[in-house]
């Protein structure tokens, strides 16, 4: 195997997703038991379990198994691990990821619509090649659609931005 073909095979291991997940749920975890705690795990003669009964019960099982997949990961930490994907392979995730976190953001300051097409045409011209026409057509098209179906004719309203409220909508 040539060097180049190692260099393009290296990628991350199994060993930091399995902490940081861990990590995460641990995290999380502790916010259901402690909230649970707060709202009443308790059991009221006549009337049954508190709000925070269940998930307190959830937040501590995924307390326990958290915290198991994290010793696991941290007692091995020094062995080699399996790869979980090729520098490559987490590219194209980042090139899909990191345009929806802004989306996302977005939503909340310019609306779900101008989001939307802003999205939608991101898309269809970096990853997708697609002529100028086409993603101005598609990426117009399909949050005014979405706009006639929600807020027209289902009547739910979405997260609006400046454009739709200078409109009046």
């Amino acid at each position: 195997m040539e060097r180049s073909e190692e260099a393009a095979e290296a990628g991350l291991t199994n060993r930091w997703p399995e902490i940081l997940v861990a990590l995460f749920l641990l995290a999380a975890s502790i916010i259901v038991v402690i909230d649970s705690i707060r709202v009443g795990i308790g059991w009221e003669e006549g009337e049954g379990p508190l709000a925070g009964y269940f998930p307190f019960y959830i937040g501590c099982i995924l307390m326990l198994s958290s915290g198991w997949i994290l010793v696991g990961a941290l007692m091995k930490f020094r062995r080699a691990q399996p790869q979980f994907a090729t520098w490559g392979e987490l590219k194209l995730v980042m090139q899909m990821l990191v345009p929806l976190i802004f989306y996302v953001a977005a939503v909340i300051y310019l609306g779900i619509y101008v989001s939307s097409l802003l999205l939608i045409g991101f898309f269809m011209k970096v990853h997708g090649k697609f002529s100028w026409l086409a993603t101005a057509i598609t990426a117009i098209a399909v949050p005014l659609a979405s706009f006639m179906l929600f807020e027209r004719w289902f009547l739910v309203p979405l997260p609006k931005g400046p454009i739709e409220l200078m409109l009046g909508f």
